[in-house]
C-alpha cells in the first residue's frame, strides 16, 4: 500500500468557508461555516475579515483534533492573482502581496491563501492552490474580441472544469495532458472550454458571453442591448443585474431553480418546456463552436455541474452534440475533492509544484 497523505482543504467564498480534511483522497471530516450576514456586514473591507474566517477554520481543527504538524499539506481554492497557468502553486510571499493588495481583484477569495500560508507556517508544512480562478491558457485567436478597446480575457470554472476532465480522461485510460476535450460546467454561470492536450486555449466566459443560463443573461444581440440601454427602461445598474443575476429562465420564468421549471413542464406549462430547451439549444451550440477552436478532433464532450443532475436538459443536449464525440455526465461539482487531489499529485510526486510569478 502507497503512502498515507493527510490533507487541510480550504475554500473561502462570499459569505461561506467550507473545510475538509482528506487522507489521501478520502473525506475524513467537513463543514461549511455559514458567517452570518450581520458578522459580515459590518466588516467593510473584506482583508478585516480574516480573524474571523481564520477563527472559524481552528475551531474545525480543534473539533476533529487535527494537528497541522501532522499534516502533509494546506491548499486553498485560489484568490485574484496574476494570469496563471494550470497546476498547483506554493503560495509565497509574492502572491500573497498580491492577493492582500487586490492588484488583480478584490474578493474574500483572496483571504483562503493568505490563511492557508499562516497556518502552513505554524505546522512548517507547505500552503499551496490548485487551479486557480486566475487561470488563463488562451492561445492569442482567442485574445481578440472584434474592437481593440476589448480583449476577451480568460474567466470560466477552472477547478471544475479541470478536475471533470481529469475524470474523464481517467475512465478513458488515458492522461489529460494527451486529449482534446470539450467540457461544459453548467450551474448558476455556465462557461464552456476547448481543452487542448491540458490547456484551455479558448471558452465562454462567465459573465456576458455564452449560453443563457438560471439567472444570467449570456450572449445578447448588441445593437439591441445597446437601443435597450438608451431608452431609459433600465439604468446601468438594473441592466447590469438584469445581466448577471435577473436574466436567463429567471427573466423569462419567475425562477432560476431548474427542478421547479422540470415540474412545471410535468403539468404541461409549454412556455417552461420551450425555455429551457432554448438554454439546451445554446448550450450545445456553444459546444460546437468550441469543437472548431480543436478542429473537430475531439476525445469526450464533458458536462458537469450541479443542472447535469437535469435528465431532460442533459438528454437534449446529449441530441445535439453526440455527432461530435461521445458525451460523460458527472453531475455536480466536488471543489474540495479536486483540491484535495490537486495536492495528492504533488504529494506522490506526479505533479510538480510552480512559483507564482506576475508575467505568468
Amino acid at each position: 500500500m502507497g503512502s498515507s497523505y493527510r490533507i487541510l482543504v480550504l475554500n473561502i467564498g462570499s459569505t461561506t468557508t467550507k473545510v475538509a480534511f482528506f487522507e489521501n483522497d478520502h473525506l475524513k471530516f467537513q463543514e461549511t461555516i455559514d458567517h452570518a450576514s450581520q458578522q459580515l456586514k459590518s466588516i467593510t473591507d473584506y482583508m478585516e475579515q480574516f480573524p474571523l474566517r481564520k477563527e472559524g477554520i481552528e475551531g474545525f481543527l480543534a473539533k476533529h483534533q487535527i494537528e497541522l504538524s501532522k499534516c502533509h499539506m494546506i491548499v486553498s481554492r485560489g484568490g485574484l492573482t496574476a494570469p496563471l497557468s494550470s497546476g498547483v502553486y506554493l503560495v509565497d510571499e509574492g502572491m500573497r502581496e498580491d492577493l492582500r493588495s487586490g492588484k488583480y481583484g478584490q474578493h474574500p477569495t483572496n483571504l483562503g491563501p493568505l490563511i492557508a500560508h499562516d497556518l502552513a507556517k505554524q505546522g512548517s508544512i507547505r500552503a499551496v492552490i490548485v487551479d486557480s480562478p486566475s487561470i488563463d491558457e488562451y492561445q492569442p485567436l482567442a485574445r481578440v474580441s472584434g474592437i481593440p478597446e476589448i480583449e476577451r480575457k480568460s474567466a470560466f470554472h477552472a477547478l471544475n472544469q479541470k478536475a471533470a476532465a481529469r475524470r474523464a480522461a481517467d475512465e478513458m485510460g488515458v492522461r489529460y495532458e494527451d486529449t482534446n476535450m470539450v467540457v461544459a460546467h453548467l450551474g448558476g454561470g455556465i462557461t464552456i472550454g476547448a481543452h487542448q492536450q491540458g490547456r484551455v486555449i479558448d471558452s465562454t466566459l462567465g459573465v456576458g458571453e455564452g449560453p443563457m443560463t438560471p439567472e444570467r443573461a449570456g450572449t445578447l444581440p448588441t445593437m439591441d442591448l445597446l437601443r435597450l440601454l438608451e431608452s431609459g427602461k433600465f439604468s446601468l445598474t438594473d441592466l447590469r443585474l438584469r445581466l448577471t443575476s435577473r436574466g436567463g429562465l429567471l427573466a423569462y420564468l419567475g425562477t432560476n431553480d431548474v427542478s421547479q421549471v422540470e415540474a412545471e413542464i410535468r403539468e404541461g406549462n409549454e412556455k417552461a418546456s420551450l425555455i429551457l430547451e432554448v438554454m439546451a439549444y445554446q448550450i450545445a451550440k456553444n459546444i460546437g463552436a468550441m469543437s472548431t477552436v480543436l478542429h473537430g478532433q475531439i476525445d469526450a464532450i464533458v458536462l458537469t455541474g450541479g443542472l447535469a443532475n437535469c435528465a431532460r436538459l442533459i438528454d437534449w443536449i446529449a441530441k445535439r452534440v453526440r455527432f461530435i464525440a461521445p458525451a460523460k455526465v458527472y453531475p455536480g461539482e466536488d471543489e474540495m475533492l479536486a483540491l484535495a487531489q490537486g495536492a495528492l499529485r504533488v504529494l506522490s510526486g506526479t505533479e510538480s509544484v510552480n512559483r507564482y510569478s506576475p508575467s505568468g
